[in-house]
């Protein structure tokens, strides 16, 4: 992997989750309530050939996100990340047939998951019946990582 590379997907996942963030938090200290729900993956989780930027980049969002919940747990803030295994998106569906396969055998539950899923899950977190879940992350990933 080149430096290019590297600098890139950190930037975007990494740098992203902080640029976004900073945007928004002073007015939800301030408000002295908020939730925030950051985007990890299970390949920062359990790693993936020829994806260390990106494992590094999503393990990093987990860090982020547990750190920062302890920084405005006590201003009534959340904050959360959602780990999503393979989800049926256009990026899973343009991978070759053979290989899905072989990622299938690997899920417990041998299928891929949903968008819907995902967005449940977040607005679950979101939710007055997730208020009490902070600094978690919630894996979604069909049992891939157990």
């Amino acid at each position: 992997m080149d430096h290019a590379s590297w600098q890139t997907v950190l930037a975007t996942n990494l740098d992203g989750v902080f640029n976004c963030t900073k945007v928004f938090i002073d007015n939800m200290v301030t408000s002295g309530w908020g939730r925030v729900v950051n985007m990890t993956s299970v390949i920062g989780q359990i790693g993936n050939l020829g994806q260390v930027n990106d494992a590094a980049s999503k393990a990093g969002v987990a860090a982020f996100t547990k750190s920062l919940a302890k920084e405005v747990a006590a201003k009534g803030m959340t904050v959360t990340a959602v780990a999503p295994g393979f989800v049926e998106t256009e990026t899973v569906t343009a991978i070759p047939e053979n290989i899905r396969a072989k990622l299938l055998e690997q899920i417990p539950m041998r299928r891929f998951g949903t968008a819907e899923e995902v967005a449940r899950a977040c607005l679950y977190l979101c939710s007055a019946d997730g208020e009490y879940i902070t600094g978690s992350e919630l894996k979604i990933n069909g049992g891939l990582s157990m």
